[in-house]
């Protein structure tokens, strides 16, 4: 079914839709970046994604508050991915382009609404690899205090606000990560993988070692905060699952991608989420949930306050260090492939889709947001970054659910390799709970995203619309 095409010619210009052959054609003038991911290194882009500052850093953050309930908050919140995983499935088989959300809503629900959820992507991979890189400077204190005994001053590892004036840790774990990405995607993902379980490893021992001084007592009372501060606390968390969308950023570099983009995002959710539980549990279950406030590489001063030893501990914080790098990396990674989409699309300048020849990578898009991502990790605390990445987040889920309903009315003719169940009530569900949790932000987080998508519509009304490939033809 075709929907009716309005007959004004700004409403023309802002609904015009993507035609989905256009994403999956094979010119390969038109898609440069090379087809070397296969399923395993796909899933573990998801879950070196995921698994990061979600479980490492923010536990001191969510703890205080929901209590030892933060165990319901993740469970809130892995419900809402997986909803949303399970519709992002479904769009990546029908649709396995670059640009994941932005590309999606540009295929269901035309040019203004992909052009505002391309800048909610672009919010929430630059604040989110932002956000991590703040936290692997506490996990490199954390280990330099172990081990030798002395810590970076406060005035070189921690931003304005947060008792510092820059955070060289974070700009120096952006320049390690631009050097990777620079060399190519087949290099970049294969030591995200090898990251990836070296952390899964380290976490395994976590649980392992804080299992063994569980204390049921810790768990009362379990909710102190009640039903808002069990909400409050899966908002704040929900950016740690920006793995799902990080891998449907891969979709013109996977091989075989409409079966391996949904079964990469599936099998990385449930990996997710059985680690993030564990974790969770084990933390609470060896340390009372007042302790948790302020307490900076949470997981590491744990381990050492249970053994008395500083190996657990050492071990633990080169693990968080290996993580969250890889996090960034796969964050950076995502943020300049829906950059390139973009940039192809006419919608940003061209310089954004401009690939180098021998590595097929788009090196100044890559350098770009590199610097980007570098000044905010130095300058802005954290706290306003996590909240800012669930926003981002949520809004794109949101728009992803909303385009399975959107695309199997007007291309139901469309091959897929794979179908949400229950539909429609699966899709319905998980825009549900994706506005729960924005629900739950706090209002500053509301202000501050006014002004971001204020600012993307005047980028577009004053140079995307006349530019775009669409308005060309």
């Amino acid at each position: 079914m075709t929907p009716k095409q309005p007959r004004h010619p700004l409403l023309i210009a802002l609904l015009r839709c993507k035609p989905v052959l256009d994403f999956i054609g094979d010119d390969p003038d038109a898609k440069p970046l090379a087809r070397n991911i296969g399923l395993f290194q796909l899933t573990m882009l998801g879950v070196g994604a995921t698994i990061g500052t979600g479980i490492f850093v923010a536990l001191t953050t969510a703890v205080p508050e929901a209590g030892p309930a933060v165990t319901l908050s993740f469970v809130i919140a892995g419900i809402t991915a997986a909803l949303t995983a399970l519709c992002y499935a479904e769009m990546a088989s029908a649709v396995p382009a670059s640009g994941s959300s932005y590309s999606y809503a540009y295929a269901t629900m035309g040019e203004l609404a992909a052009f505002l959820i391309g800048s909610c992507l672009l919010l929430e991979y630059g604040v989110s690899a932002s956000a991590i890189a703040v936290g692997w400077g506490q996990y490199l204190n954390e280990l330099l205090s172990i081990s030798t005994g002395w810590r970076l001053p406060d005035i070189i590892a921690r931003p304005p606000g947060a008792g510092g004036i820059v955070n060289l840790p974070a700009v120096l774990l952006v320049g390690l990560c631009l050097i990777l990405l620079l060399r190519g995607t087949r290099e970049s993902t294969t030591a995200n993988a090898i990251l990836v379980i070296a952390k899964l490893a380290v976490l395994a021992l976590f649980v392992a070692v804080a299992l063994a001084h569980f204390q049921p007592a810790n768990f009362h009372p379990f909710a102190p905060k009640g039903m808002v501060g069990i909400g409050a606390a899966a908002s704040s968390i929900f950016f740690s699952y920006i793995g799902i969308d990080a891998v449907s950023t891969a979709g013109e570099e996977v091989r075989n991608p409409r079966r391996d983009l949904p079964l990469a995002i599936i099998l990385s959710l449930l990996i997710v989420t059985a680690a993030y539980i564990l974790v969770a549990v084990a933390a609470i279950g060896a340390q009372p949930w007042t302790a948790f406030a302020g307490q900076e590489a949470g997981l590491a001063v744990i381990l050492h306050n249970l053994t008395g030893a500083g190996w657990p501990a050492v071990i633990l914080s080169l693990g968080a260090i290996a993580s969250i790098f890889s996090v960034t990396l796969v964050v950076i990674y995502g943020q300049t492939r829906i950059l390139y989409a973009m940039g192809r699309d006419g919608l940003l300048p061209a310089f954004f889709c401009r690939v180098d020849p021998v590595r097929h990578v788009p090196r100044q898009n890559t350098w770009i947001v590199a610097i980007g991502v570098a000044l905010l990790a130095a300058f802005v605390p954290l706290d306003v970054l996590v909240n800012l990445t669930s926003m981002g987040t949520l809004i794109a889920f949101a728009t992803v659910s909303i385009g399975v309903i959107i695309l199997r009315r007007t291309r139901p003719d469309l091959p897929r390799g794979y179908k949400v169940p229950f539909y429609p009530v699966l899709p319905i569900a998980s825009t549900l709970f994706c506005a729960y949790l924005i629900f739950g932000l706090p209002a500053d987080t509301y202000a501050l995203f006014a002004v971001w998508v204020a600012a993307a519509a005047l980028l577009y009304f004053g140079y995307s619309m006349r530019r775009s490939a669409l308005a060309q033809r």
